[in-house]
């Protein structure tokens, strides 16, 4: 399989793979010292006092233009610095979509399937609807396209070429989630005191909908679409209720068992297709 992220897929040698792990430790480490060791007290004043400072400055500017979108950042690196792609064949490969129907279709369903969940078990937070549309426009480059970029441009594909599914998918599940820990262990985090058992069971099977996505799309921003749009769901619904519970009410337990079969039957399709294609 391709990777979206290169136009050059024979010419990168095998420390493709190895390149953006070691760039992923690296960012991320200097992130988790920055903002969680150093920058800490400055955010835990201002969600106490409201008192804007420059240390808070600094904080949030570091979360919103590197922590979050670290993924992006070592994809970048690599493109520019190993691969010598070129920012903008970058950008071409992320929004390169084969056949737009079938995109529209697969990432639609997906898509539907998280809204109808949420208007029928989700418990609203107050915020007005139309916070959903605006906060989904908002996160696609911060969030969509900031992590998607690397988790299923780069990171899922490269195991793809190395071991078989399932296990490429777990393997990423894993990196992800480890990569969202230092959430669970800052207090002015939307994510501290949360499950973090519950968040892994959610990581788990969004990994396994976002390969079947990938795998039916060749897409990333399919893939970021999809992603944004879960997230979006937080502007007007208590998300981490709705998605994060462990273990979880029938309803929730049902749609996770739901997301995870139609993701393994997706991909199962997908990938007897390519072969048949190819023999």
């Amino acid at each position: 399989m391709k990777s979206a992220i290169t136009s050059k897929p024979n010419e990168f040698h095998l420390d493709r793979l190895w390149w953006y792990l070691f760039l992923i430790i690296l960012l991320s480490a200097f992130c988790y010292i920055t903002l969680d060791v150093l920058l800490l007290p400055y955010s835990i004043e201002y969600s106490e006092t409201g008192k804007m400072t420059a240390g808070y400055f600094l904080y949030a500017a570091i979360g919103l233009l590197l922590s979050t979108p670290t993924p992006f950042a070592a994809v970048l690196i690599i493109s520019l610095f190993i691969e010598k792609i070129g920012i903008r064949q970058m950008f071409r490969n992320i929004f390169r979509t084969e056949n737009k129907l079938k995109t529209v279709l697969i990432t639609g369903g997906f898509c539907l399937l998280a809204f109808v969940y949420a208007i029928l078990f989700g418990k609203p937070n107050g915020s007005p609807w139309y916070m959903f549309p605006l906060g989904f426009l908002i996160m696609i480059p911060f969030v969509g396209i900031a992590e998607e970029t690397g988790w299923r441009g780069l990171l899922q594909p490269e195991f793809d070429k190395r071991m078989s599914y399932p296990f490429s998918v777990l393997l990423t599940a894993a990196i992800w989630f480890v990569w969202h820990f230092p959430v669970f262990i800052d207090p002015t985090s939307n994510h501290y005191g949360d499950s973090i058992i519950g968040f892994g069971i959610t990581i788990f099977i969004w990994s396994f909908a976002l390969a079947a996505i990938y795998k039916w799309t060749k897409s990333v921003i399919a893939c970021a679409l999809y992603h944004t749009f879960i997230d979006a769901i937080g502007a007007v619904y208590d998300w981490n209720a709705l998605f994060d519970g462990f273990p979880g009410n029938v309803s929730t337990n049902v749609y996770r068992s739901i997301w995870l079969t139609v993701s393994f039957v997706l991909w199962l399709i997908a990938d007897k297709k390519e072969k048949y294609a190819a023999s």
